[in-house]
């Protein structure tokens, strides 16, 4: 199976120079192009999800998106890797083909990307919420950004961790999880909770608060004569587990189900494979029940802003004709094998994601699609929506009109593995035979027993393995593309090239740090311990 690239001739209103473009809009039809609501969230399972079938969590406003729109019920990421993932479903490439294996790459400004092909279309495109780009401000077609990081250097740049500190707050939880200096001083109550703690903000400037709002201003911008997009990208429901109190005391762990696929402990070749950010092995049934009732808060919590910025469209008269997108980069295992978090094989729990499109005017409403789907699929699939060409590197189906979706999936991830997986069976391929793993989906859906090796299976590995090379993205783990030097958005927001900002931004927060540790008494203990963030 080849690799499909789409390569389409236009009329000569069109842009018809090999890459993306799109039609020339009619004048006399103001506001016939859709507005594109693209909405990213951060470790989301899918099945954590009302509409997806979970009847603990409270999600009402994805599940009646759901409901007038379509969902995907086998939806996949093509690396389960915040930065890796969001390039792929930006460009409409796998990772090795654009390059950014790491949460610190760079996407090439040489590679289309539908927010690039839209905004030279005439579209107004704005970004709101975790980005996770190197350089943080890095363009790939965004007019405005307003961020909000989380991981790496870009907390240091964004609009977020800035308001912060004009406020003289700090988000203490993020930092101990997701910085290596501050991890190694992490309060003993974190390392209990397994980062499951109540966020120590005023609850309007949770990251989650924070994004909506600013998502919410910028909807209010919007005409209707104008072709719009907006990518909001929330940081949650990502560790730590940082709910806002009022929204985890509405879970009583003790009454919540276990999600499919928990074992009682820890299987040998997992532990073998990596021992996790927090320690898998130390996880029990008791912990994973708190952590449960705040992950399914902070997706509560997202919930809500999602409906609130639906009002917003409907009240403006915007809904009918907008594209609305929900998403996660990746999934989260959340108890699948005795494991949390992510950076272990490519299990449903992590790969799966949930994929919801409410399509203009309400078009296929209350489909539910259970074909196989990438999200390497959406951006030629909103390109089309908008009457635009995707880029010919672009190889994504178009999921409208392709209704049956793939055959099959592919991913790999940075730890030297490749996935291949069709509705019967999925191969996980490591450098060495011994961390390679087959599983019999129709059998087995929980990827309980292992059946490499086994006779019976042996056709099935060799026709996978057949298909991965032909993929050509198998175990092919270059260094990530990086330059810090990039092309960057301009705008008053934007923070100087030559990083004389940080300082200041680093001094800040070690001070902030200092002041919670010696001056909260809830914070407990500090000590060293633990892995460095990855």
């Amino acid at each position: 199976m080849k690799r499909r690239q789409f390569i389409v001739t236009v009329g000569a209103s069109a842009i018809t120079t090999g890459l993306g473009g799109c039609a020339t809009p009619d004048p006399k039809m103001p506001g016939r192009r859709p507005n594109i609501l693209f909405i990213i969230v951060d470790q989301h399972r899918a099945d954590c999800i009302g509409a997806y079938g979970n009847r603990e969590v409270r999600t009402p406003h994805l599940d009646a998106l759901a409901a007038e729109g379509v969902r995907y019920a086998n939806s996949f990421c093509a690396y389960p890797v915040c930065t890796p993932s969001r390039y792929s479903l930006f460009s409409g490439l796998y990772v090795h083909e654009h390059g950014g294996s790491s949460n610190r790459s760079t996407l090439r400004a040489d590679i289309d990307t539908f927010p690039r092909i839209l905004r030279d279309a005439g579209y107004n495109t704005a970004a709101v919420g975790k980005m996770h780009f190197t350089p943080t401000y890095l363009d790939i077609g965004f007019q405005q950004m307003f961020l909000a990081e989380q991981d790496g250097e870009g907390r240091w740049d964004d609009d977020y961790h800035r308001e912060l500190m004009q406020r003289g707050l700090i988000d203490i939880n993020d930092l101990e999880d997701q910085r290596r200096e501050y991890r190694a001083r992490a309060r003993e109550e974190y390392w209990e909770t397994f980062g499951a703690l109540p966020t120590n903000l005023p609850a309007d400037m949770h990251s989650t608060e924070w994004i909506g709002r600013k998502s919410i201003e910028i909807l209010e911008e919007w005409g209707g004569d104008d072709a719009n997009l907006l990518v909001t990208s929330f940081v949650k429901p990502h560790h730590p587990f940082d709910a806002v109190l009022a929204d985890a005391d509405k879970y009583d762990p003790a009454a919540l189900s276990l999600l499919p696929g928990w074992t009682s402990e820890c299987f040998a070749h997992d532990l073998a494979y990596n021992h996790g950010y927090l320690p898998n092995k130390d996880l029990t049934e008791e912990r994973l029940r708190r952590v449960m009732a705040y992950y399914y808060a902070t997706i509560e919590q997202i919930d809500r802003q999602v409906g609130e910025m639906i009002a917003v469209l409907k009240r403006k008269g915007l809904y009918e004709n907008t594209m609305i997108v929900y998403l996660s980069d990746h999934g989260e295992y959340m108890g699948h094998h005795h494991m949390l978090l992510k950076g272990n094989y490519m299990y449903d729990a992590l790969a799966r994601v949930p994929l919801i499109i409410r399509y203009p005017r309400g078009a296929h409403g209350g489909e539910v699609r259970d074909g196989l789907v990438s999200l390497i699929d959406l951006a030629p699939t909103v390109l089309r929506q908008a009457d635009c060409v995707p880029g010919a590197q672009m190889h994504g189906i178009n999921l409208v009109s392709e209704t049956k979706g793939r055959d099959t999936i592919f991913a790999a991830s940075g730890r030297g593995q490749t996935m291949v997986r069709t509705r019967a069976h999925k191969l996980m391929m490591s450098e060495t035979p011994k961390k390679t793993l087959l599983y019999d989906l129709e059998r087995d859906p929980n990827e309980l027993n292992d059946v490499y090796g086994e006779a019976e299976y042996a056709p099935v590995l060799e026709s996978l393995k057949r298909q991965v090379s032909q993929w050509g993205g198998e175990l092919t783990f270059r260094e990530a593309h990086l330059d810090l030097d990039a092309p960057k958005i301009s705008g008053a927001n934007v923070p100087p090239g030559d990083l004389s900002h940080r300082q200041a931004a680093i001094d800040y927060y070690e001070k902030a740090w200092d002041a919670e540790r010696f001056q909260r008494a809830s914070l407990g203990a500090f000590h060293s311990r633990g892995n460095a963030p990855g």
